[in-house]
């Protein structure tokens, strides 16, 4: 179980340092022309800066402390934060009605929640 955490975790990382750094790298107007980034509308300049930010420093934060063993425990509330963002995603597309953007938030939910779970658990680094 421990190695399916570790997948996970790394896979949680990828998507979210990816998804992050491009809301941190792109200016607002190139992020709604994006297909499957019109929510993106709904959101100040800034206000996609932090999310983005946010993002970044949960993928970092589900990786590292747990990789160099500084304050691990930083490993599953970085998830929880995960958890969080994603429900805030999955509202703003439930607002938008945009139902067929809910199921991978909901995905993504459940992963993270799986790594917290697992983290604080019976598999945590303590």
């Amino acid at each position: 179980m421990n190695i399916v955490l570790w997948i996970l975790a790394g896979l949680l990382a990828a998507i979210f340092l990816g998804a992050g750094g491009a809301k941190l790298a792109q200016p607002k107007e190139k992020l709604v022309a994006s297909p499957n980034m019109a929510w993106a509308e709904d959101f100040s300049p800034g206000m996609l800066k932090l999310i983005g930010a946010l993002e970044v420093l949960a993928a970092v934060g589900v990786i590292l402390p747990a990789a160099l063993d500084i304050i691990p425990v930083l490993v599953p509330l970085a998830a929880v934060g995960l958890v969080l963002v994603m429900a805030g995603a999955a509202i703003t597309h439930a607002r938008r009605k945009e139902s067929s953007a809910i199921v991978p938030n909901l995905v993504l939910i459940v992963l993270a929640g799986a790594v917290a779970w697992g983290r604080f658990g019976p598999y945590s680094f303590a």
